[in-house]
């Protein structure tokens, strides 16, 4: 219950302050330049990575991306940009 109201009053908050619903409710932003770059934004973490699969710790779940010949161009504390042949992007709730 505490939770829905939570929501509710970020998504509320959200409407009135016109701030984007990714900064006001702690989501992921995922950019994908065809199927070569996707670039992702505020995750918690990488939990693994190969040449095939990678896979984000978010805040309530997984991004799991799955293509070939990965390789991380750029990667900080809540950003990373992945080059390769991106073939999947799945969200896996948590």
């Amino acid at each position: 219950m505490a939770k829905k109201w939570r929501q509710h009053l970020q998504n509320w908050m959200s409407q009135k302050t016109d701030l984007p619903q990714d900064v006001m409710m702690d989501l992921p932003r995922i950019t994908m330049i065809g199927q070569i770059h996707i670039y992702v934004e505020n995750h918690r973490g990488l939990l693994t990575f190969s040449d095939k699969e990678v896979r984000l710790l978010l805040k309530n779940g997984q991004l799991l991306i799955k293509g070939r010949s990965f390789v991380i161009k750029t990667i900080l504390p809540e950003e990373i940009l992945l080059e390769g042949k991106i073939d999947e992007v799945l969200y896996l709730n948590g």
